[in-house]
């Protein structure tokens, strides 16, 4: 949604004159397709690049606008969050060494952000989702203070009329409650942009949907949210969730998602493609918009549809229609949504040119695929991808087949043959080629991620750990050398030193809780069976009330009387408590002063873990 300037459509009179505004844009549309008008040759590409921004301790740095300013440079702009922005790339034409330049110019730009960000302590860094955001990045406060970002939010909470339900489940599980849309700004990913010829708009439009599946798997890099190992590429699920317009109860007709994959094959005219997400999904937002596009069509003007694109900005179909003027002359081209951020410069533009590869590479073989294959099976391994990438099994031509096979035996060519007939040049061909050819036999993002994050988990506790890989993206994404090269993270390797850590990096937040009416025998035999000596007494809110000690306890093992009380008659309630933010010397302190071997942590009240002699 690139409009700066919006606002949220209220009363029935904005409604229905931004509603009057959207028609007109969709019948010019119209108009210029029949009369030919659009751009049909050369083809270009664009990339728009978002990054995190984080601190000397790998942590997200919420200073987006004091970079901006400093930046100078319309190439980059804002993002939901404070502590991202976005870099768009100038359009290239498809041909030549076209790729190769790309590279050089995102380098160019990303190094111009580099030497902005050094001065205020800061760098850069390429990730789907920064592994060390946590839930209290998420907040309202942290949001770009941007009029649109706040208007999208507060139409968005508006229109559910509840909280957002988050629950993802891949090898861990995340289920909670959210406020606001500032869950998007988890996700930084690396947007595509391929010019169409509208007369093959359809035809290549179905043949993108069925191609992503296979595309994602090999190009996940998204694998962990707040510590858990989730989906291979989790921006997905999240993404899906963090903006979903629908109530529990699906409201009207809006039984999809505003992010969605699609339900069906497309046919027909490209206007169709916007005039099912204008019947499917209500406006949220309103612009000003001085001129009638018809009328500007009769006068010989080429309008921007700004109704239209404003509309198209809050639908986020994962392989998205954009419309576009350049040079005077109107365009479609499909803009890629799918693909994450990092793990490194070169691995993004190899994923660009696999994709482009294949767009372009389409043989005969494949030319009515609405006809080969289901919808419900081109939606169903792009889903598959998301949540298993390289392990994929994809329904594909009649049969399953695994991923390694389809990209190694079928796209992998097909791309390099596409990418020579578009008249790029071999050389680039081969080498970002080779690189999702390493990749497939290596390991890529995801895989990386995960192999070194569970290595990292043997001897760090999950923050700790999540900080270390962090440090490792950045220092191996500046050599901009392809993940399928990268080693596995050492685990002795540290971030901060000792002095410098605070509680969250040695707590333990997998703690063994127990209610008041719980029996003093079930804690005695839960500390025997799990080897400790500290159990929390929480209430129903999951509110700390107590503590219970095995030196407090353990003189009632031969009790037989004392043994089946309850919890509640032997608890130390006024316990003392610690926030994660606490340095661990404080923690130390508070236990040498208090003759206590271990500290519940807490936020507002609630037990969120514990801290021991033993951990620090």
């Amino acid at each position: 949604m690139g409009i700066l300037k919006v606002t949220r459509l209220t009363t029935p009179k904005e409604k229905a004159g931004y509603i009057h505004q959207l028609l007109k844009d969709i019948k010019a549309l119209e108009l210029m397709i029949e009369e030919d008008m659009f751009e049909k040759s050369p083809i270009r590409i664009g990339a728009e690049q978002e990054f995190c921004l984080v601190d000397d301790e790998f942590m997200p740095n919420g200073i987006a606008l004091d970079v901006l300013k400093d930046l100078k440079d319309d190439h980059f702009t804002t993002e939901i969050g404070n502590f991202n922005l976005e870099v768009n790339l100038d359009p290239l034409e498809l041909k030549g060494d076209c790729f190769s330049t790309l590279h050089k110019n995102l380098n160019t730009l990303l190094n111009k952000a580099r030497k902005a960000t050094k001065s205020r302590n800061t760098k850069i860094l390429l990730t789907g989702i920064l592994p060390t955001l946590t839930l209290e990045h998420m907040s309202i406060k942290n949001m770009t203070p941007n009029q649109r970002y706040y208007v999208l939010n507060e139409a968005l909470v508006e229109s559910r009329k509840q909280e957002f339900d988050i629950h993802i489940k891949g090898v861990d599980e995340l289920n909670f409650l959210h406020d606001s849309v500032m869950l998007e700004g988890c996700n930084t990913s690396f947007q595509m942009h391929l010019q169409i010829n509208p007369d093959e708009f359809i035809e290549k439009y179905n043949w993108a949907q069925a191609i992503s599946g296979p595309i994602l798997a090999a190009c996940t890099n998204s694998p962990l949210l707040f510590g858990k190992e989730l989906w291979s590429e989790t921006r997905i699920s999240l993404f899906t969730q963090s903006v979903d317009t629908r109530a529990n109860s699906f409201l009207l007709n809006e039984k999809q998602s505003r992010v969605s994959f699609g339900s069906k094959w497309e046919e027909g005219c490209i206007s169709n493609i916007f005039k099912e997400n204008v019947s499917r999904f209500r406006s949220l937002v309103t612009s000003e918009y001085i001129k009638d596009s018809v009328e500007m069509l009769e006068k010989g003007e080429i309008p921007k549809l700004l109704a239209l694109s404003l509309h198209n900005g809050t639908v986020y179909r994962w392989n998205r229609v954009c419309y576009g003027v350049g040079q005077g002359k109107p365009h479609l081209r499909i803009e890629n949504r799918y693909i994450p951020s990092g793990p490194t410069v070169v691995d993004e533009i190899a994923n660009m040119v696999f994709w482009v590869g294949v767009m372009m590479g389409k043989t005969e073989k494949y030319k009515n695929i609405h006809e080969m294959m289901d919808f419900r099976d081109v939606n169903l391994n792009f889903f598959k991808a998301a949540r298993y990438g390289m392990t994929t099994q994809f329904f594909w031509d009649g049969e399953l087949i695994s991923s390694h096979k389809l990209i190694f035996n079928e796209l992998l060519p097909m791309a390099f043959n596409g990418l020579l007939k578009a008249g790029v040049n071999e050389k680039d061909a081969q080498y970002y080629l080779g690189i999702i050819e390493n990749r497939i036999k290596s390991n890529n993002g995801s895989q990386w991620m995960i192999k070194c994050y569970r290595n990292l988990l043997k001897k760090n506790k999950p923050f700790e750990a999540s900080q270390i890989l962090t440090s490792n993206i950045y220092k191996k994404q500046v050599k901009d050398e392809p993940v399928s090269n990268w080693s596995t993270t050492n685990q002795n390797i540290q971030v901060l030193k000792e002095e410098n850590k605070n509680v969250r990096h040695k707590m333990s937040r997998d703690t063994f809780t127990v209610g008041v009416n719980d029996s003093l025998e079930l804690v005695i035999n839960i500390m025997l069976w799990r080897n400790i000596h500290h159990v929390p007494v929480i209430n129903k809110n999951k509110k700390l009330i107590g503590l219970l000690t095995w030196r407090d306890i353990k003189g009632f093992l031969d009790d037989k009387e004392m043994i089946t009380t309850s919890v509640k008659s032997i608890m130390i309630k006024d316990v003392i408590t610690i926030s994660q933010n606490k340095s661990l010397n404080e923690a130390k302190e508070i236990m040498k002063k208090n003759k206590i071997n271990g500290i519940p942590v807490v936020k507002k009240g609630q037990l969120i873990g514990i801290i021991t002699s033993n951990d620090i």
